[in-house]
Formats: C-alpha cells, structure tokens, sequence
C-alpha cells in the first residue's frame, strides 16, 4: 500500500523534509539546467523538487500514482497535477523531453512495468532522472520519512531496472548524506560535503539519469546506440560496464527526436 499524499506534503514541511527538498532540487538543477521550452513530468511525487528551477517549461504537468491520491499543484496558478494508472499514463507516445521520478518506484507492485511507461512517454532525445531510495542508506531504516518505506535499492539494482525497460543509463550521483533525524537539519549543508567523501556508501538516495536506447540505422542494417552527453555533477556510466566514481565526461549531445 503507498503512502497518501497528505502524508507526503506532511513530511515535506517539516525542517528534514526542506533538507530533503533542498538537497535533491540542486541535484535536478545541475543535471538538467535551464527548462524553458521543454516539456516536463513530474512522476510519483516529483514536485517538490520542481519547485524553483530554472526557466519556465512549455509543459509542466504533474501525474501521481491512484494509490497514492492526488493534490493542487502549484498552488499560486491553475492546477497541474492528475491523478493517473502509473503503468498506463493518460499521455500520447514521446511527449516529455524531462521526467523526474520520484516516490514511485520503492512502492510500486510492478516497478519494470511504470518504468517502462516511462519510457514509452518520454521524447526520443529526452531524459529522465529516477531518485530512489538507497539499500545501503541510513534513510532506507528510518520509517520518519517517505524515504524508510517499500523497497530501496542499490545502484546495480537501478541500473538493471533501467535496462530492462529499454532505457539506457548514462550518469548517476547520491543526496542526503545526513542522517534522518531532525537535529541534523541545520548541519545539512555539512554533511552533503563532507558525506560525499567520507561514507559516500551511506548516502539516502541514488539519483540515475537515464535515455531511451534508440539506434542509428547504418548501411549494413547495423544499429548503433546514440550518442549522450553527461551532465556537470553527475558520474557518466560507461557502456557495458557498471558505474563507477569519477570526473565526468562529455561527448556530444543526440540532435533532435527521431521520428
């Protein structure tokens, strides 16, 4: 059984919840930059960490999970929000060229099926950033915050979730470092800078962007994976191999959506 809205927006604004909402929207902000002229979903209970990102999207639409209720989002203009199948969005093929994913997968009864909605409403050229709960975290065995419910996962086991529903992942990082008790709250800062060094094993959450896998027809019928960028902030997942820590590398960006 999910948790209700009313409990989520509870958590939120609380001091640990702010901490929370702080920390993952910079991680968005740095991955994704500038959203003017994008269209963007927010997925599960994404929309805390849309709040107060740069530019203003051509489409903003929010979509949580019937198990979970619905809320009035934003508040200060005309709703955004619906509540939808999380294995059957209400939206056409490729509409979305961002979503975040957030509060969806760790209670979903089916996580490769709402992952593979997903992908199929996200644009060829477009990116996704799933936010889970980590295994190893001390958030996932804390039950004072959405974070310590369902099912968390390790970074291996994102990936190959990401895999299965045809997608490709293409960097990864790690948020809330500091402990989820409410004390911490004003050392938050502190422990984002200092966890990432030290017990980078023990952060709260694991942030992964990912890709569809679309090929580039060759001469000889031979696919060829598009190529990605990766993003400031964010480690590059090699192809074919596991990712690993490191400085982030770039190489140009796909150009356009396929038909």
């Amino acid at each position: 059984m999910r948790q209700g809205v009313l409990d989520l927006r509870q958590f939120y604004a609380t001091p640990l919840g702010r901490v929370a909402r702080r920390m993952v929207s910079r991680k968005v902000g740095e991955a994704w930059g500038d959203l003017r002229d994008l269209d963007v979903l927010a997925a599960g209970y994404a929309t805390p960490f849309l709040d107060g990102q740069q530019g203003v999207p051509r489409r903003l639409v929010a979509a949580m999970p019937a198990g979970q209720g619905v809320e009035v989002w934003p508040l200060e203009a005309p709703n955004r929000a619906t509540l939808a199948d999380e294995t059957a969005l209400p939206f056409p093929n490729a509409l979305f060229d961002r979503i975040l994913v957030a509060h969806l997968l760790e209670e979903s009864a089916d996580p490769l099926a709402s992952l593979q909605e997903i992908c199929r409403v996200l644009a060829p050229s477009g990116r996704v950033i799933l936010a889970v709960t980590s295994r190893s975290g001390l958030w996932a065995f804390a039950e004072n915050n959405p974070f310590g419910q369902g099912r968390p996962f390790s970074r291996r086991q994102l990936e190959k979730l990401v895999s299965e529903a045809d997608m490709s992942p293409v960097s990864w990082t790690r948020a809330l470092y500091a402990p989820p008790f409410a004390w911490t709250a004003r050392w938050a800062e502190l422990f984002e800078q200092t966890g990432a060094l030290l017990w980078p094993a023990f952060s709260g959450l694991i942030l992964m962007e990912a890709i569809k896998e679309t090929y580039a027809v060759r001469p000889r019928s031979r696919g060829a994976p598009a190529r990605v960028r990766a993003l400031p902030g964010l480690v590059p997942v090699p192809a074919g191999r596991s990712p690993r820590s490191g400085p982030a590398s770039s190489a140009p960006p796909p150009k356009g959506r396929s038909e």
